[in-house]
């Protein structure tokens, strides 16, 4: 029941809850209870985090060179979006009224508006540089927006602080088409302007700028348009699927994941064929003619929709070579006399193509996807990588990955590890040295793997340990594009491809004044982060690829009981770690064709034992918000290789009981534990706690 209004409120409705607390919810605007049900929830974080309706604001935006490197990250964002945001504020223009860009952290990175308002907007610091995160600004609509990951309206007097109460913001994510937080599209104005069609808006010119992303990321593979009325085709309403020739779903908009009913994590599990029930050879074979009408498609839960499919044909039709599994068969009418068939020979063996640079990192972690995919946007573009990851997760096996597959292969790849050289020694390494620099030194000086590597790439490992005084001379190095050796009064010319990998927080680092903030900017140019062997999907395929790398004359598989021990163990030394252990049981198991225990290094055993008895107790001393309900132990059914996850068969099984299995055996696999499942799945913690809770009996 409502509690009356009063001064300590500012306007606020209070409710009482469980032990005569009161708290605000949201008011002012006639809205459904999910939407005070957000406001609410938001608020009580922000009480929880400590902050202040009346604590004084933070006008100290990001420092010129910090948003010029936030703006450069998202420039990709900033492309896709200005164009719309313009076409956003002329339906707004004279309302009192601005559109901002925020990047996924809530930094603005862009904003456009009424003159008038920008400059109130500004007294309160929303502007860019400025972080507009819950954690930094309270409730709002683009900080909540980031943790709901939703579509949200904040109003008046449901903003946390009340120097916000005059703004009425409508904001909603921008996604990539793998489901990740690319930014958030917001329109604020005066509270006293809002109109309730603000929020359709922003949701439409969202996902405008996330199908231009998606075309953008997948113009050379199929789009499937497709709607349940076949007039929707060619409207934002549409959903779209990117399908690879082997008929592998790579991506989708936002509209095609909520005609569907499924996360993205989800609806990669399916095909072309088991999503729709056809193939990309029957879909070539209908839409090469530009005057094809929609094809009707049914799902195996009985929903229909209309498909039409989008593809470059000359392209993909030169790509046929290229890819190791098609169905893409040219027909008569494209093999003419100025066409000829290929042979069947003329095609590269699988394994030539299959396995070479990034390519061969693709196991099926959504993780290493996303990362392959964003690396192979910069590769030639002079921009430099910076590996971060834990110690064994291959950084410098990326590294060289990306050497590989740069017009640089064929010229040197030279790996310098910062921590294993001597501080004494490192400037000399990097840089080389003339005759007569140091005593004893060779006769006639040495080459330094600057210069060695001039032409190629450069790889330098553990950049975090590199001494401060050398990370002023690498800096000038860097931007002169020479290097002087030392001992010598000339300078080298030299070109360089430079990636960078470390371990460490290179950001604590700098607060701490031990790494130069002007050199991490300058190896910042990309910055990826190689996940943990725990938190990837793919185990059983890095099982798979080692083993048949190890023993390339033999099949080796392991035993349900080791296949057990593998996937409860936590992998604290990574793949280097699995590496390790299965080369050693690979020695161990000579003769046999199935690896046990008996094939197990006996520091192994005890260890995975130890983690697995300590395990249990780490989860009480860290619950996780919610309870979720465990599941059946993993042994009780058969275990995909492919995926490390156990499957049933699940002929005429809806495709939402499909996911919401996968869901709960993905959080019992990982001990309950809601984060570590999320980051599995490739989806977030909201939609598992979500999907559950829609299941659980009440």
């Amino acid at each position: 029941m409502a509690g009356p209004y009063t001064p300590a409120s500012a306007g606020l409705r209070l409710r009482a809850t469980q032990g005569d607390v009161r708290r605000p919810i949201a008011s002012a605007l006639p809205l459904d209870h999910t939407h005070v049900s957000k406001i609410d929830n938001s608020h009580e974080r922000c009480a929880a985090l400590g902050l202040s309706r009346i604590e004084r604001l933070d006008f100290s935006p990001l420092g010129r060179s910090d948003l010029v490197v936030a703006r450069e990250r998202n420039q990709r964002l900033y492309a896709h979006a200005a164009p719309v945001m313009e076409m956003l504020f002329e339906q707004i223009v004279n309302s009192d009224s601005m559109v901002v860009l925020c990047d996924a952290t809530g930094t603005i990175i862009h904003s456009i508006g009424d003159h008038d308002f920008l400059t109130r907007a500004s007294k309160v610091a929303l502007q860019p540089g400025v972080n507009w995160s819950e954690q930094s600004k309270g409730t709002n609509a683009v900080g909540t927006a980031l943790i709901e990951e939703s579509p949200t309206l904040v109003h008046a007097d449901e903003h946390y602080m009340h120097a916000n109460h005059f703004l009425t913001c409508s904001a909603a994510p921008i996604l990539d088409p793998r489901g990740n937080i690319l930014g958030v599209l917001d329109v604020s104005g005066d509270q006293r302007t809002y109109h309730q069609h603000t929020m359709g808006l922003v949701k439409m010119s969202a996902r405008m700028i996330e199908n231009h992303w998606l075309t953008d990321d997948y113009r050379n593979v199929m789009r499937l348009h497709f709607h349940s009325r076949v007039e929707f085709i060619g409207t934002l309403m549409e959903g779209i699927l990117a399908v690879s020739q082997d008929g592998k779903l790579v991506g989708a908009n936002r509209g095609a994941l909520e005609q569907l009913g499924l996360s993205g994590a989800a609806l990669r599990m399916h095909s072309l064929s088991t999503l729709f029930g056809t193939s990309v050879s029957a879909l070539v074979d209908r839409f090469r003619s530009p005057l094809a009408q929609p094809q009707p498609v049914e799902l195996s839960n009985g929903r229909q929709f209309h498909v039409h499919a989008r593809f470059n044909w000359p392209v993909w039709h030169g790509m046929e070579a290229a890819s190791p599994v098609s169905d893409v068969v040219p027909t008569h009418e494209t093999q003419g006399a100025s066409a000829p068939a290929r042979e069947p020979s003329a095609r590269p063996p699988a394994a030539s193509t299959e396995r070479a640079g990034l390519a061969s990192l693709i196991t099926g972690d959504a993780q290493v996807g996303t990362l392959v995919d964003k690396i192979r946007r910069v590769i030639n573009r002079d921009i430099p990588i910076l590996i971060l990851g834990e110690t064994g997760t291959g950084k410098e096996l990326l590294a060289r990955a990306i050497h590989q597959d740069s017009e640089r292969a064929r010229q040197p790849f030279v790996a310098v590890n910062c921590a294993s050289i001597p501080e004494t020694l490192i400037e000399a390494e990097l840089f080389g040295y003339e005759e007569g620099a140091f005593t004893g030194a060779r006769r006639k000086g040495a080459v330094g793997k600057l210069v060695q590597a001039n032409g190629g790439t450069l790889f330098l490992d553990e950049i975090g340990d590199m001494p401060l005084t050398l990370q002023a001379h690498l800096l000038r190095v860097l931007q002169e594009r020479q290097v002087t050796p030392l001992g010598s009064a000339k300078a080298v010319s030299v070109d360089v491809m430079l990636v960078c990998a470390t371990h460490r927080n290179l950001r604590e680092m700098i607060e701490q004044k031990t790494f130069r903030e002007d050199l991490y900017y300058r190896l910042n140019g990309l910055a990826v982060r190689l996940p943990p062997l725990r938190e990837r999907t793919d185990l059983m395929p890095l099982i798979e690829r080692i083993l048949e790398r190890e023993n390339p004359d033999r099949r080796l598989r392991l035993n349900p009981d080791v296949l057990r021990l593998f996937q409860g163990y936590q992998w604290p030394g990574n793949v280097r770690q699995l590496f390790n252990v299965l080369r050693t049981a690979s020695v161990m198991a000579s003769g046999d064709a199935v690896i046990s225990r008996d094939h197990l290094s006996d520091d192994f055993i005890d260890d995975a034992r130890q983690a697995s008895a300590q395990r249990p107790a780490v989860a009480m001393q860290a619950p996780e918000p919610e309870p979720v309900q465990r599941m059946a132990p993993l042994d009780a059914t058969p275990v995909s290789p492919a995926a490390g996850f156990p499957v049933d068969d699940q002929a005429g099984r809806s495709l939402e009981d499909i996911e919401l299995q996968s869901i709960q055996r993905a959080v019992d696999a990982a001990g309950g534990n809601i984060s570590v499942a999320a980051k599995q799945l490739g989806i977030s913690r909201n939609t598992i706690y979500r999907k559950l809770r829609w299941k659980t009996p009440r």
